[in-house]
């Protein structure tokens, strides 16, 4: 036949619509004409699926080629058409059956001597595959990680030979069975490794417990970023779905996914010279920024006052919603954002408030980098102060409690917040803080007088109220009583160093 269709996918943010491949073979001058939306690298493929087709021993048609991408105005980028437009020439010569290319996609790029290299996103293009219950032909590079959707068919090709003799019924292509075998990650690092910083420590556990954002305040080398490396180890693990959508953020970058730590979380630590492009994401064919890549794990900015204020404040926004929408003209992309975002900083340029070696006007104009809005955000704020030399050998190790106690602790917690309003303490939104963390006439009475004296916004008496509910949770205490809120308003160190610094 001198027409032939072959299905495949695009990229587009986390999704992979059908992209249908037609293949015409007409008579007249020899050209290969490639139309349908197609980006530069898309367009030189004719280029690659020449010199492929050639070194596979196939005779390349001396006919007027027309290859068509549809649907014609969805962009087109990348080598992941490769494969399917070669299959398409050589079906199109009558050497594949059309039933052979019935609910098959294929996906990949052709070296010039024909072998398949990997492609970005064979998580998501399997994934949408499965769903139209169609077998993918991937590159073997990209089997390990396309096999974590459950129930998929997927099938490994080395080289374009070897799909021609798949297809045409010679040599099949072995099936590989799907690998999503979730187990409990296992970490190099552990809670017992820091010594002293009782309150610190405290935080932390509340702060997974309740998916709450945490700020580190203190001077350099007071053990604010191995703390911050050590929240991983205490979180609930990630369930299949949620270990999914990260691992499905990592393919479209091309990261590359080790499927014995696939559902572990990840710990993003961007530099405080990255742009807010690099932070949530861009591109003319948008990509995930360290926002997303960072969804259901952990966001940590050390030295928070050194990061550009305007690339702060874009956090504003995926902090409330859990996505990110990137807009362009071609159209817009969204991606998933649910982070628990950690910082560190100084609380002085120098390093310390007590040195003299920095004005009272000099510190304030240091911390006033960071606006308000952004700090509003932050649920718990958290003084790290130096260890005095005589106390490093005083904690047992005995004494030190390891992760894995820890984490015990934060999933009980954990599961009484979810079967309660099914989402953690920390992502309550202001109706559901009413509904869920209600308040005695007392407590209510409390809370009101110390946001009163504190200046505190209502946006910072909600995350009080959400914190306290959180260390309710910790005690398995069915009300919120007075000492929570206590607490949970000791968790503000950042507003005391500033009203103490503004006197």
């Amino acid at each position: 036949m001198s027409l032939a269709i072959v299905l495949s996918r695009a990229s587009v943010g986390i999704n992979a619509p059908q992209v249908c491949i037609e293949v015409h073979l007409a008579n007249g001058l020899p050209a290969f004409n490639l139309v349908g939306l197609a980006a530069a690298a898309v367009r030189e493929s004719r280029d690659r699926v020449r010199s492929a087709l050639l070194n596979s021993g196939f005779e390349f048609p001396s006919k007027r080629i027309t290859v068509n991408l549809a649907p014609a105005d969805l962009p087109k980028e990348g080598g992941r058409f490769d494969l399917a437009i070669a299959v398409g020439i050589i079906a199109a010569c009558g050497l594949i059956p059309a039933s052979a290319l019935e609910n098959v996609e294929f996906a990949g790029e052709l070296a010039l001597n024909g072998a398949i290299r990997p492609i970005s996103g064979a998580l998501p293009f399997n994934y949408a595959c499965h769903q139209a219950k169609h077998t993918a032909i991937l590159p073997t590079e990209n089997v390990t990680e396309a096999t974590f959707i459950s129930g998929s068919k997927v099938l490994a090709a080395r080289d374009l030979t070897s799909v021609f003799l798949h297809l045409s019924g010679q040599k099949r292509l072995a099936l590989v069975q799907s690998k999503n075998t979730a187990s409990m990650p296992s970490y190099p690092i552990d809670m017992q490794d820091i010594l002293g910083q009782s309150s610190a420590k405290r935080a932390l556990e509340v702060a997974a417990a309740g998916s709450h954002n945490l700020l580190f305040v203190g001077p350099p080398g007071t053990g604010k970023t191995m703390l911050a490396q050590r929240l991983i180890t205490i979180l609930p693990c990630m369930d299949e779905q949620q270990a999914l959508q990260t691992a499905t953020l990592h393919s479209i970058v091309g990261h590359p996914i080790d499927p014995a730590q696939w559902t572990q979380r990840q710990f993003r630590q961007p530099h405080h010279t990255c742009s807010a492009a690099a932070l949530v994401g861009g591109g003319s064919n948008p990509k995930p920024g360290e926002i997303s890549l960072a969804h259901n794990g952990v966001l940590f900015l050390d030295e928070l006052p050194e990061f550009e204020r305007r690339v702060l404040d874009v956090l504003r926004e995926p902090l409330e919603s859990g996505n990110v929408c990137i807009s362009r003209a071609a159209g817009q992309v969204t991606f998933p954002a649910r982070f628990q975002l950690v910082a560190a900083m100084n609380p002085s340029p120098t390093g310390s408030l007590h040195d003299g070696r920095c004005t009272s006007e000099q510190i304030l104009k240091y911390l006033n980098k960071i606006s308000g809005p952004f700090l509003d955000r932050i649920d718990l704020q958290i003084d790290v102060p130096k260890i005095p030399a005589t106390q490093y050998h005083l904690e047992a190790e005995k004494d030190r409690e390891s992760s894995e106690v820890v984490r015990e602790r934060v999933i009980k917690a954990s599961t009484v917040q979810l079967q309660r309003a099914g989402k953690p303490n920390g992502l309550l939104g202001a109706n559901e803080v009413r509904t869920y963390c209600p308040l005695a006439k007392q407590e209510q009475l409390f809370l009101q007088q110390a946001v009163d004296n504190l200046g505190l916004s209502m946006r910072a008496y909600h995350r009080v109220t959400k914190v306290a509910r959180t260390l309710a949770d910790l005690e398995q205490s069915k009300n919120i009583q007075r000492h929570h809120l206590a607490e949970a308003l000791s968790f503000r160190a950042l507003d005391s160093i500033i009203r103490q610094l503004s006197q």
